[in-house]
């Protein structure tokens, strides 16, 4: 039992997160009205949220090195509650927008420590099931915000869909007092303020501009805009990384081949797989007709998938490994994806959450093995900026999956000289199948007995690279 106690108070600030980014989307209709905007400007606060994390997550592993994972972990949660409490007494555009950056200045900090604490307090060989344990009670927070946020905004008001989070983040901090074990204050090093400056304007720069480009909110130059000067202030870091002695992140963690190898297979997997569930409910509410509550009951299905899959993935591993989990994980979720392109309003609704289930299961599956097997070779003193670019990694290719797929209907539509309809989102589905499939070409170089030492698994005979 001792070694779930640490996943799952960690998992606290998950759910909150993920419940919170889900909740405030099925509020935003009524957030307008009564604040005197409209619903597209108001995505406005929807990327100032992003933008906060985007800036202040390199900072999270210098902070937690710095003041101890653990204070800081507690500080975040107390942030993002004062951000919740801003939003709900928000009462203009101008105020909510600040209050939900304020609230991603907590968020930014909550997930990479989360990992950080994690690999840094679980000995290897629980490392998968504390993975799972992880993961397991966050899955139930995008379950839980739509129907919340739909009943507390329509008995009540929509500013309960903040409070809640109130008593959530004093159970967590509680919890992390009374149970989560000081982490250690690894190194009292100063921070390197030009490096902050250029990492946070490049990341923010390009999961803005990209959330700008997918979302009508702004004009599309200003997404382009922003996401150029995002990548002229990434290679700006790049120079100023080899010319400062203790960087803000430090990229020589992309040394260790299995690390730079799970990054690349899992930021191509992500972009599809953030694509799909924003193609999804499109093409079931715009393509085929159903409601939003109808086209949500159906997508339930595949985080049930996923909650299953926790149950098995150890067996699994310890049975054939990670590198031949991971090619099922990506192969499967690949042909899955392709049957999505031949859906349609006429396609029996039980053969279309069945595939929802099957994908939730192996994508889970994916997900859990690969964020296991990226930190098993990071070194200590280097994990702060492991789990930093790991989190920042997640958030660019998810962001990078929106506006592709949107950039990409309006081309397909554009071309067909039609507007964007049910062939469109079905050719954009094939090539989402196509980009999962291309995530298996960085795994094939993993060595058959990678991450054995975790897995628990034996392999036989000679290893082959």
């Amino acid at each position: 039992m001792s070694n779930r106690i640490t996943p799952l108070i960690l998992a606290v600030a998950l759910f909150m997160e993920l419940m919170d980014v889900t909740v405030i989307s099925t509020a935003l209709p009524a957030i307008a009205q009564d604040i005197g905007t409209d619903p597209i400007s108001l995505k406005l606060a929807l990327a100032s949220y992003l933008v906060a994390l985007a800036i202040f997550i390199p900072i999270s592993g210098w902070m937690a090195d710095r003041y101890g994972a653990r204070n800081v972990f507690r500080g975040a949660i107390a942030v993002f509650m004062l951000g919740s409490i801003a939003c709900a007494f928000a009462d203009s555009l101008f105020s909510f927008v600040v209050a939900r950056f304020l609230q991603g200045m907590g968020g930014s900090m909550m997930t990479p420590l989360s990992r950080l604490i994690l690999i840094r307090t679980t000995p290897k060989k629980d490392l998968v099931n504390a993975w799972a344990w992880l993961t397991m009670p966050a899955l139930f927070g995008p379950l839980a915000g739509p129907p919340v946020g739909g009943f507390l905004t329509t008995y009540f008001s929509w500013h309960w869909i903040f409070y809640i989070n109130i008593p959530i983040g004093l159970a967590g901090i509680l919890l992390a007092t009374k149970y989560l074990g000081g982490t250690g204050y690894r190194e009292k090093r100063s921070l390197d303020v030009v490096g902050f400056i250029l990492s946070g304007l490049s990341f923010s720069g390009l999961i803005f501009g990209l959330s700008v480009i997918s979302l009508p909110a702004l004009p599309p130059i200003v997404g382009i805009a922003t996401t150029l000067a995002g990548l002229a202030c990434g290679v700006a870091y790049l120079w100023h990384y080899r010319h400062v002695e203790r960087p803000i992140l430090d990229l020589k963690v992309f040394e260790e081949p299995i690390f730079r190898t799970s990054i690349a297979s899992g930021f191509i997997y992500r972009i599809a797989g953030g694509a799909v569930p924003f193609l999804f409910p499109l093409m079931l509410q715009v393509g085929f007709g159903y409601s939003p509550f109808e086209s949500g009951m159906i997508s339930f299905i595949g985080a049930g998938g996923a909650i299953l899959m926790k149950f098995c993935l150890k067996p699994a591993l310890a049975a054939v490994g990670f590198k031949a989990l991971l090619i099922v994980g990506i192969i499967v979720p690949g042909v899955l994806t392709v049957t999505h392109g031949f859906f349609t309003a006429q396609t029996p609704i039980w053969i279309i959450m069945s595939i929802l289930l099957f994908m939730g299961f192996f994508r889970s599956m994916f997900y859990t093995s690969l964020n296991t097997l990226t930190y098993t070779q990071t070194p200590d003193e280097q994990s702060g900026s492991a789990t930093v670019i790991s989190s920042v990694s997640i958030q660019l290719a998810f962001a990078l999956g929106v506006a592709f797929a949107a950039l990409l209907l309006e081309v397909v539509a554009l071309i067909r000289n039609v507007e964007v309809g049910v062939a469109e989102m079905q050719f954009v589905f094939f090539v989402l199948a196509a980009i999962t499939i291309v995530a298996i070409f960085p795994i094939l170089g993993l060595s058959k007995q990678v991450g054995d030492d975790v897995s628990g698994h034996k392999a036989k005979g000679v290893d082959a690279v």
